[in-house]
């Protein structure tokens, strides 16, 4: 199973990714090397918004459309 996320980071900015773990996941965006270079100058980040995706294909298609979507209409997304 997969997993589409969106992250708050502490400018303000949200960033959209996919993972297996997001716990795991966010860990490393706060913490490790491993996250995103985007979010290691933006840290603290806390998750807003996941989505479970079946397989793997499913979920680049869904970040692919969430990352075309306009900060507006992200943060709609975030609140609904």
């Amino acid at each position: 199973m997969y997993y589409v996320y969106i992250l708050a980071c502490a400018d303000g900015t949200l960033y959209t990714g996919i993972t297996t773990d997001v716990a795991r996941r966010v860990v490393e965006h706060n913490t490790s090397p491993l996250g995103a270079k985007y979010t290691r100058g933006r840290r603290p980040v806390r998750q807003v918004y996941t989505i479970v995706c079946v397989d793997r294909a499913g979920a680049l298609k869904e970040e692919l459309r969430i990352k075309k979507l306009s900060r507006r209409e992200k943060l709609f997304l975030i609140v609904a």
